[in-house]
């Protein structure tokens, strides 16, 4: 740990991150360092693990469910309750960490998220085989336990990734940070559709076929072992990328480096300076997190599931999230061509936001718990109505958080970096919070 804690502190938060040698661009610090294949991957696998792990909740619902069922009150709550510790501890923990920014080091931020997302899923992994026997209630708070360790990760990861990533200058590795969320929401929904299709249906069996003890074994596990790659691909980006040394005229007279000062930025000026951004990303997320998973979960194919296991609920819904995800990655995707970019459009984004409400309407038009559906089409409601919803999303918030290093000093990128994952996650509980008005 100690080795870890020294290599970290090699990266200053707040110095500008200058270009490697290969890069070649040592003569003129203003420029942006040159970009980086290589970089660029690393940032995608940080954006993918930074959502993993909250998706691995997801895709081991049925799991849970299984544990749960002989306690009515917990199997019926359990899922709000993870989303309500879940949103108020990540909100809690990246409002603390943005107006904490004085000589903080993001990299330890980011290595340390990694480090309890490895302990946390490791211990689920193996309470799926070692804790078969313990009460519902027993298991009901480790699994708390386990969401707020999580979610205090996952705080740590996203105030650490955004600032860090800041601090190079490349729009395009904001963009990889989005594009890698994008792909921990898809490849959790095809797990869960896969593992439902795998099991074959029993006669009389009205709901649908639960998750074994080994599927949600092997979910847990692929986190941990995604947590672990992740940490090793960014401490070799580190030793990369060192930062800016200290020259021998730095250090004092006994042979010790100097603190270096780091700007302090009020959570105000980052808002006065980024509020059409910020206004806009929080508004994006508080729309999608307000109607996205309670209408997926509520609306039900229009065909008769006899006819196919694609319509029943099992898969339906899953199928639902999967569509969104598609088109969340889609739009994090569109914004690599600068043109179609709203990074530096914040007023339009700001009216785009606002627009997604206009789904709502679309959202009525479906089979929304079995009552029927004005348009009577599945391929509606998933190409349209989803694929469409999500890619709004993924485009709107790829757009802002891309744009938000534009507005700012160039000593206030980092900041306006935590500042901005803390308004993107504040619309993920405003949202959150709000499902409850809408569900039914």
């Amino acid at each position: 740990m100690d080795r870890v804690r020294r290599l970290i502190s090699e990266s200053p938060a707040y110095e500008p991150l200058e270009g490697s040698v290969e890069d070649g661009d040592h003569d003129d610090p203003r420029r942006p360092p040159q970009f980086s294949r290589l970089e660029y991957s690393i940032f995608f696998l940080l954006g993918m693990a930074m959502l993993w792990a909250w998706n691995m909740f997801l895709a081991a619902a049925p799991y849970f469910h299984d544990r749960f069922e002989s306690n009515e009150w917990v199997a019926t709550h359990y899922q709000s309750s993870i989303l309500s510790v879940s949103t108020v501890t990540n909100l809690g923990t990246v409002y603390i960490l943005a107006r904490m920014q004085k000589n903080v080091s993001y990299p330890w931020r980011i290595t340390l998220s990694l480090l309890i997302n490895c302990a946390v899923f490791t211990l689920l992994a193996f309470s799926t085989v070692v804790m078969k026997d313990i009460s519902v209630g027993s298991y009901f708070a480790f699994l708390m336990i386990m969401v707020f360790g999580a979610s205090f990760a996952t705080g740590l990861n996203q105030n650490g990734v955004f600032a860090y990533v800041a601090g190079f200058d490349r729009e395009e590795y904001m963009q990889a940070i989005m594009s890698g969320q994008g792909v921990a929401g898809v490849l959790p929904c095809l797990a869960q559709i896969i593992s439902v299709l795998a099991v074959p249906r029993k006669a009389g069996q009205d709901g649908p076929p639960q998750s074994s003890s080994k599927s949600a074994f092997s979910y847990f596990l692929t986190a941990t072992v995604v947590s672990i790659l992740t940490l090793l691909v960014f401490l070799h980006l580190l030793r990369r990328r060192p930062g800016v040394q200290l020259k021998a005229s730095d250090e004092d007279e006994d042979g010790e480096d100097d603190q270096i000062d780091q700007k302090s930025v009020s959570l105000w000026t980052l808002f006065k300076k980024l509020r059409h951004l910020a206004f806009s990303i929080f508004m994006c997320f508080t729309a999608t997190m307000m109607f996205f998973p309670v209408y997926t979960t509520e609306i039900m194919s229009v065909n008769d599931p006899a006819k196919s296991r694609m319509y029943d609920p099992s898969v339906f819904i899953p199928l639902g999230f999967l569509l969104w995800n598609i088109g969340d990655l889609g739009g994090r995707m569109l914004v690599v061509i600068p043109r179609f970019s709203l990074a530096h459009r914040p007023l339009i984004a700001s009216g785009f936001a606002i627009a997604r409400f206009a789904f709502v309407p679309l959202y009525l038009l479906c089979n929304i718990n079995g009552l029927g559906a004005v348009v009577q089409s599945d391929l509606f409601y998933l190409f349209i109505v989803q694929l469409f919803f999500g890619a709004t999303n993924g485009y709107l918030a790829s757009s802002c958080m891309m744009g938000a290093s534009h507005r700012v000093s160039e000593d206030e990128r980092e900041a306006a970096g935590g500042f901005m994952g803390m308004m993107l996650v504040g619309g993920l509980t405003a949202g959150s919070l709000l499902s409850f008005l809408v569900a039914r």
